[in-house]
């Protein structure tokens, strides 16, 4: 009977410290924001998202998945306000990271889709893979780089004025072309409580080139809970006349970190 329980007390032991190993893999943070008024202006903008790290003895892999909405009192053809949905986003994306014998090198596949209500296009869907370096790496600052070819399959605004070369109009049409990605991403830890970022990626084809930037300062609340301010920019060069080529976000949001 003592040797039977010594055998459950022993497997137990074994299956909790591998469970305990496997969540030391994993580095999950979640981001949440919210922007409620009323009175003369009412908005109500809504702004979340989820990040996953796991990291491997020959793989680190991420995982986002973001969501924007947004509704605005807006004057309708009858003069009358009305809350209209002004802004909806949402997007996710898949990365592996496979390491290589050289320090901070690694091959990589990512695949990413983006679903825009009011963007320049309605839905962007990209694949790629390449080679990764890390071209900084010091105690409190690093900075990698990512480049290699890629396909992006997009489908233009239902209500776009595009057309094509016989005149004929784009919206809602779906288009494919193989691309060029390039991707820099810096992080600096300047104190113990503050960090900053900075992400910029290329997506370079012959339809339509897209570069997204984001700056973001990281201020430490608690040990798992911090405070984000980000200003994000997306330009593209080829976009409908009735839509700017580029749009911005400032954003104040809640990290937590599981």
């Amino acid at each position: 009977m003592k040797l039977k329980l010594l055998s459950i007390l022993v497997a137990a032991s074994a299956t909790t410290n591998a469970f305990a190993e496997d969540a030391r893999t994993w580095e999950v943070t979640s981001e949440l924001g919210a922007i409620i008024t009323s009175g003369n202006t009412e908005t109500t903008t809504l702004k979340g998202g989820l990040k996953a790290l796991h990291n491997l003895e020959s793989w680190n892999n991420e995982y986002k998945i973001n969501g924007l909405y947004k509704e605005d009192n807006v004057e309708n053809d009858a003069g009358v306000k009305e809350k209209q949905r002004t802004n909806e986003k949402y997007s996710l994306s898949a990365q592996g990271n496979y390491k290589l014998n050289e320090d901070h090198a690694h091959l990589y596949i990512y695949g990413s889709h983006v679903s825009d209500y009011f963007g320049a296009y309605r839905s962007e869907s990209v694949i790629s893979a390449g080679y990764g370096q890390r071209l900084l790496d010091r105690s409190d600052m690093w900075l990698n780089a990512e480049i290699g070819p890629g396909y992006k399959y997009f489908q233009y605004p239902d209500k776009s004025s595009e057309v094509d070369e016989n005149g004929n109009s784009l919206a809602g049409e779906r288009e494919g072309e193989v691309i060029a990605l390039g991707k820099l991403d810096y992080n600096w830890q300047i104190s113990d409580n503050a960090k900053f970022t900075q992400l910029v990626a290329v997506e370079y084809g012959d339809t339509n080139t897209k570069t997204r930037s984001e700056t973001a300062l990281l201020a430490k609340i608690n040990g798992s809970l911090q405070m984000k301010v980000a200003y994000n920019i997306t330009n593209n060069s080829d976009v409908a006349d009735d839509k700017e080529s580029t749009d911005t976000e400032t954003s104040l949001t809640l990290v937590y970190s599981f």
